[in-house]
């Protein structure tokens, strides 16, 4: 039965786009778990193996669709996209936490499922090396922010850069703490 585990990523942060993955798991994978509970190192790790060993996706939302339409809705647009471009396609699809995207398939939210489910652990895992590795690289984009250090979230650091350089177009404006 071809399952997908579905998770997100960067719900939090004051900058950059939220990110989903869609995994299909091919055979099963030693030390799968939450993402957060993963040191980067083991992310990048476990990210290879998982996309050497599996069907997967992308699927993201920008700050200005955040902006929007709030980020549990660009939250769910990006999974409905992660799933949708999967090119095999899941009979069944399970997604970390209490929502779930609109879309015509047998879906289920589990909480805590990237906790004890596979194929989401798997999605965590990939979703947040892809958000990193976006972060790292827009740190050039925006010197002086330093995205490639703390990936958007709302670090004492970033808030102070916040407060003295102001927002850029990878805010999200409607967000606590970012300044316009």
């Amino acid at each position: 039965m071809l399952i997908a585990g579905v998770d997100e990523v960067g719900r939090g942060c004051l900058a950059g786009p939220v990110f989903a993955a869609a995994v299909i798991l091919k055979k099963p994978i030693e030390g799968l778990c939450d993402s957060k509970k993963l040191s980067p190192e083991r992310r990048q790790i476990l990210s290879k193996d998982i996309k050497l060993n599996s069907f997967y996706a992308f699927g993201m939302a920008t700050p200005s669709e955040i902006d929007k339409i709030n980020i549990l809705q660009a939250s769910l647009l990006a999974m409905k996209r992660a799933i949708l471009s999967l090119h095999v396609k899941p009979i069944k699809i399970l997604v970390d936490g209490i929502y779930k995207p609109d879309i015509n398939f047998d879906i289920k939210a589990i909480i805590k499922g990237d906790s004890y489910i596979d194929e989401i652990s798997a999605a965590s895992i990939i979703a947040k090396v892809e958000r990193d590795n976006y972060m790292i690289k827009i740190d050039d984009k925006y010197p002086g922010y330093g995205f490639k250090n703390h990936k958007g979230y709302g670090t004492k650091m970033h808030l102070e850069k916040l407060n003295l350089m102001g927002a850029t177009d990878i805010h999200r404006k409607t967000f606590k703490g970012v300044i316009v």
